[in-house]
Formats: structure tokens, C-alpha cells, sequence
């Protein structure tokens, strides 16, 4: 069955979402159900998440904080269920300042079939967003209030909608007596740079900022118009006959004509305390930059011992509460209370008493974590990762039950290439997500320096879970050798090749990064050239692992460990190309079966020689970054290497095949000598 997660809301309290089920119980009516939609837990995490707009047949929702969330939880007398990623959970509490954040996944039960009731009580909740609706058929635009709510089918949620309830019809065009036609959103929205995101004042606009002169709540219209250059919607007003065209807002000027920013959070039904003086943008409803998510992952891995005690003391502590330090002497008490919470019973009382000591430590003050956030890097949460990946193997299998890995050694193939020195089958893995936020306007990694323009999931400052979602999969692993790598590098770090890409990073960040980019050195964030060359390998080898494994090139995704040498962290060069569904218990195994010697050494080769060549070159294999260009890729084009945005982490960035094989003037390639 697959996994789907159910959007809900309320007609007449939009930010109550199940209150339309609470009423029809209550009065015994059937005829407002809350089901308006479904969704993957993967498009709920990095497309539709808190504070998106989510296109639905007849209409748009946007998905609620995550305080509204704790209302459909407490509908069970269960606790909620959580997701054990410690390593995961530890670098969220840290980015969201709050010690006793966990991590649970979205509101959904399995049905045993699609007519059972088991989780209708659970769902996403959803308001209607935005709320100013047009009428398809008279073209009135009005609020929601003035449009009739209809969905009153059990098992048909596309055929929920809103309806003008005495359309009319057009002028010259008017029907003989009113009828009902349905009702869309109307397009236009107004966001911040720091995440705010507002309803388009259509009724100013089209007065010119002041008030209607014939009527208090004058009647509105929205009309599409075709001609001169391309489509453009006109407001007007039936009361005074004033008209506006909307492309005064979206030419080079129209900024200064809309209003600033009053710092709203329609996903909080909250405005922001401190209020917001920021220019506003003029966004439409299906705009891609309208929400970015900010997120985390990891492939989970065996605990070491260090670990294990951590977060046994870390659920100690959570679990007890208050009741803790009042406790602490007395481990008899301490085990009662944890009774079928924390399981402590084969744990010896020494090993308690420190758990216990530990889960009493005082907390990170905020300075310490804002201090421990500065120091943190991203790379942080994969070195655990390539350090487990690179341990030996006794014997040529091994599981860890509690984690879900399984690995299987591989042989070399004979003529695989030599710079491939180790390969791991992936068998199992589990991937956990979790979501800490989200931008608008410009993705995370462009205001990574500003802590303030990442929207919160709460309207609380610390809260205590955010969303999560889990993934089962397999994948492959290849290490590169480090030596020839280094080598490689020391080579390419001194090349015009190199300086010219380093100059379009330069431009690149100017440009397009957040205002603190004049704090920061750009080399800093320029990944370094084992980087490119472990991600255009990445990308050359998903294009062809996507021609034999069964799955197509967008469910395959690169994980990268490429990093020189730092202090406390050892240098890495390899990389898992992995596949994983969160709907499953796993994936079918025809991605891991191309990791045998025979069958990894054809598809290498193969994906080697395939990079020789684009339909674009010998434009593409040429392509070098120069004044005023700030692209950050090379060789490379959709043609020969780059990848959908499901599969490459840094959005087709830091590729060029000339760092991978040679090109017609260029003997740069790492694997060139021996292919």
C-alpha cells in the first residue's frame, strides 16, 4: 500500500483542522469531510512542507506549524511515535536552540484497505492559503467567506471545492438566471526576504492605497486581459469603476509601489512580535522560489559505545523530567519510572548511575550553542559515516539489526580502474530527513549567515519535535584512493582551469549570497577539487546505473564524502550512490547487484567513456567561467552529466568532466591514465 498523508482543514476554522469531524460527530451530519488531499512523507519534507503552498485540484492549502500538529497527536492516547537518530537529533536541537527536540514523523496510519477507518483521525493539517478566491465564471474576487465550501464525498477529495454560490456570469455574456460555478485561488502573494509571506492587498492596489469612494467593502474583480504582450490580470472595482493592471507590480519599478512587509506567518496564523520593515516581493502562487526547505540527513549507522550512553542518558533525562533530579539518588525509584518508557532492565546499576549523572549535566548555555552552531560544519554529520564505511569486514557480510545497515565486501573487479580501491554493497540502509525550517526567495545555502531568515516551524522559540520522515533503501560505495587524490589535487589547485572557476565562485557569491557575504571569505564555501571530481563521477556513474538497475535516474540520489584533511577529521574521496523509498520496506536489489566485480567494472567503464562525448560539444567541453560570468559548473550540461534535483545534493553545482577524464585541451582527468 502506499504511504499517503492526509491534508485536512476546517471550512470555518481554517487553522483547526479537524474541528468539521468534532462538529459533524457531534450534530450527526455528513456533508463537510475533512479529507482534501494526499501526499508522499518526500514531497511533505522537501516540496510541501510547513508554510508551502500545496496546488490541490480545485484549490491551494498550505500545511500548518508544527504547534497545530499536536493537536491531531493528542487525539491518542499514545504517545507519539519517534524516530531514533540520535546523531541526527543532536545537530537539530542545536540548529533550532531547543535540548528536547525529537523527531517524529508525519501524523498517518496504514489502512488495510482504501475503505477502512483506521487514521482518519490522523492527518496533516491545512489551511486554505491564499484566501482570496476568483470566480471562474464572473471573475469576482473576494475572500473566502464569500465563496461556498463543498466536499461531500467519502472517497473523492479532488472534487472538494469552492463555489460563488450566485454567479451571474460575465458582463455581455450574463446567464438567465445565477448558478453556482467554482471558485480559484487568486495568484498573487507578497513575501520577504526574511521569510514572511503575505496575501496581496488587491483592494489598496486598485484604489491606489486608499479607500474605495462609493463603498465601504467595494465588490471586486479580477480579469484576465490578452492583449499587447502576453497575458496580464486587471483588478477592478464595480463600486467606483477604478481599474489597475497587476503588471505595474512585476516591472523594474513596481517594488516601490507595493507595500512593505508586515511580518506575517499565515502558517502560524502569527505575525512576527518584532515586526518586519523589509520591501516586499511580488510572488505568484506556484512560484519555486516561494519555499525553500531547510534540511538534515543521515544514513543511519551502528552506535559506538560513546554514543549509546549519550542517548540513554539524553531519553533519562527527557522521559523523567522534573522528576529526575528529585529522584537521582535513588536508582530503585529511577527504574520504576522508566518502566516500559526507557527499557534499563539488563542495565547494571553502575552503568545507570552514570547515565544518570549524565542525563543531570547542566545544559548548553545559549552562548555555548551559539558558539558550538559558528564551529559546526555540515561535513560534521558524514564523517561518521566514512569513518564506519572504511572498517573491515569479517567475513564478507555483516548486519546490524538495531540500525538496519547491511554491507557485503565486493572483490575488485580485474579491470576495474586501480584508483577504485574499495567497493561495498550496500544491502540495507536507513536514511533519516529532518526538516529545521525553511527560507523564501533564496535557498538555504544562499542566507546560511543569517539566522534570522530562517522561518520557524512553531510559534514557540524552543520547540520539542519537528517533523521527520525515514528511508529504506540500498546503494553501492566506492573509495578512491586517497594518495592519488591528493595528488591530483595539489595538481589542479595550481591550473588557470582552477583560478578561473575559483574567480566565477567569487562573482557567484557577490552576487547571489546574503547580505553578510561581504563577512565571509568566498573560498571558504568554494568545495575543493576532489569535490568536483567525486560529483561529476557521481553524476556519470547515476546516468549509467539508470540503464541496467531497474530504477530510473531521478530515484537514484549521490551521497559524497570528498573533504581534505582538517584538524580532528581525516581526508575522504569516495562516494554511495544510493536508492530509497520511504512508502517500503526497502528497494528490489537491482541497484545493489550491479556492485559485483563484472558487472561495476562494464558500468564504470561504459560511464567513463560516455563522458568523453556531449551532443553540446565542443561548446561543452569547453566551457570555462569567464568576466562577468558567475556559473559554477564546467564541462558540463545536461547533455553529458548534470542530474534532476532528486538526485544531486548541490543542485547541479561543482561539476566538470575535465576533472574526471580528459577532453580535447585538457589532460586534467583523473581516471585519464588509466583508462
Amino acid at each position: 500500500m502506499t504511504e499517503e498523508t492526509r491534508f485536512v482543514y476546517d471550512a470555518t476554522k481554517a487553522v483547526d483542522p479537524l474541528g468539521d469531524l468534532e462538529e459533524e460527530a457531534e450534530k450527526q451530519t455528513k456533508h463537510n469531510r475533512a479529507k482534501v488531499g494526499s501526499a508522499r512523507p518526500s514531497s511533505l519534507l522537501y516540496t510541501y512542507g510547513p508554510g508551502s503552498i500545496m496546488d490541490l485540484p480545485q484549490f491551494t492549502v498550505m500545511p500548518t506549524g508544527l504547534d497545530d500538529w499536536d493537536r491531531i497527536w493528542q487525539r491518542r492516547d499514545s504517545l507519539p511515535p519517534t524516530i531514533h537518530a540520535p546523531r541526527l537529533r543532536d545537530v537539530v536541537r542545536d540548529m533550532l536552540r531547543s535540548p528536547d527536540v525529537q523527531l517524529r514523523p508525519h501524523p498517518w496510519q496504514p489502512k488495510k484497505n482504501s475503505r477502512s477507518a483506521e487514521g482518519n483521525d490522523l492527518g496533516v493539517p491545512a489551511r486554505v492559503f491564499p484566501q482570496w478566491l476568483r470566480c471562474t465564471g464572473c471573475d469576482m474576487l473576494g475572500m473566502l467567506s464569500q465563496f461556498d465550501y463543498k466536499n461531500t464525498h467519502p472517497f473523492r477529495t479532488d472534487l472538494a471545492t469552492f463555489e460563488h454560490a450566485k454567479c451571474t456570469g460575465r458582463s455581455g455574456n450574463r446567464t438567465r438566471k445565477p448558478m453556482r460555478r467554482p471558485a480559484v485561488p487568486a495568484r498573487y502573494l507578497l513575501a520577504c526576504v526574511d521569510g514572511h509571506l503575505d496575501e496581496f492587498p488587491y483592494e489598496l492596489w486598485v484604489h491606489h492605497g486608499q479607500p474605495c469612494s462609493k463603498a465601504e467593502v467595494p465588490p471586486l474583480k479580477m480579469v484576465d486581459r490578452t492583449a499587447g504582450k502576453g497575458a496580464s490580470a486587471v483588478i477592478e472595482c464595480a463600486a467606483c469603476d477604478m481599474q489597475r493592471p497587476m503588471n505595474e507590480a512585476q516591472s523594474e519599478g513596481g517594488k516601490d509601489k507595493l507595500p512593505l512587509c508586515r511580518g506575517r506567518h499565515p502558517h502560524l496564523d502569527a505575525f512576527e512580535p518584532r515586526g518586519c520593515s523589509n520591501q516586499t516581493k511580488l510572488m505568484l502562487v506556484g512560484a519555486s522560489n516561494l519555499w525553500f526547505p531547510a534540511t538534515h540527513s543521515i544514513i543511519v549507522m551502528p552506535e559506538s559505545q560513546q554514543e549509546k550512553a549519550s542517548d540513554l542518558a539524553d531519553r533519562i533525562r527527557t522521559t523523567l523530567g522534573d522528576k529526575l533530579h528529585k529522584y537521582r539518588q535513588h536508582l530503585d525509584m529511577i527504574r520504576d519510572l522508566l518502566d516500559g518508557r526507557v527499557d534499563v532492565t539488563g542495565l547494571p546499576d553502575h552503568e545507570l548511575e552514570a547515565a544518570v549523572e549524565a542525563a543531570c549535566a547542566p545544559p548548553a548555555t545559549p552562548e555555548e550553542q551559539e558558539e558550538r552552531m559558528r564551529d559546526w560544519d555540515p561535513v560534521d554529520l558524514l564523517v561518521p559515516e566514512w569513518r564506519y564505511l572504511l572498517l573491515d569486514i569479517l567475513g564478507k557480510r555483516v548486519e546490524d539489526p538495531k540500525s538496519g545497515l547491511t554491507l557485503a565486501t565486493r572483490q575488485r573487479g580485474e579491470h576495474l580502474q586501480p584508483e577504485i580501491t574499495r567497493v561495498l554493497a550496500v544491502e540495507k540502509l536507513r536514511k533519516v530527513n529532518a526538516l529545521v525550517g525553511f527560507t523564501r526567495i533564496d535557498d538555504m545555502d544562499r542566507v546560511g549567515d543569517l539566522p534570522r531568515r530562517l522561518a520557524p516551524l512553531t510559534r514557540t522559540p524552543r520547540p520539542t519535535w519537528t517533523v521527520a520522515t525515514e528511508d529504506r533503501g540500498e546503494g553501492i560505495f566506492l573509495q578512491l584512493d586517497e594518495d592519488s587524490v591528493a595528488a591530483w589535487e595539489k595538481h589542479i589547485l595550481d591550473t588557470k582551469l582552477w583560478e578561473a572557476h575559483r574567480q566565477a565562485h567569487h562573482r557567484n557569491f557577490e552576487r547571489r549570497f546574503s547580505e553578510t557575504a561581504g563577512k565571509v571569505d568566498p573560498d571558504s564555501r568554494l568545495k575543493p577539487p576532489r569535490y568536483w571530481l567525486v560529483h561529476t563521477f557521481a553524476h556519470v556513474l547515476i546516468r549509467e546505473f539508470a540503464l541496467t538497475c531497474g530504477y530510473s535516474a531521478a530515484s537514484l540520489s549521490e551521497r559524497l564524502y570528498a573533504w581534505p584533511a582538517a584538524e580532528g577529521r581525516e581526508p575522504a574521496a569516495g562516494l554511495l550512490i544510493c536508492t530509497t523509498a520511504s512508502d517500503s520496506d526497502g528497494t528490489l536489489g537491482g541497484l545493489v547487484q550491479l556492485s559485483e566485480p563484472t558487472r561495476l567494472q562494464r558500468v564504470v567503464a561504459s560511464a567513463l567513456r560516455k563522458a568523453r562525448r556531449c551532443s553540446s560539444d565542443p561548446i561543452c567541453s569547453m566551457r570555462t567561467p569567464q568576466t562577468p560570468e558567475d556559473f559554477l559548473h564546467g564541462a558540463a550540461c545536461h547533455c553529458c552529466v548534470m542530474a534532476s534535483e532528486t538526485s544531486c545534493e548541490r543542485a547541479n553545482r561543482f561539476l566538470d568532466r575535465r576533472f574526471l577524464i580528459d577532453l580535447p585541451g585538457s589532460n586534467l582527468g583523473y581516471f585519464s591514465t588509466h583508462e
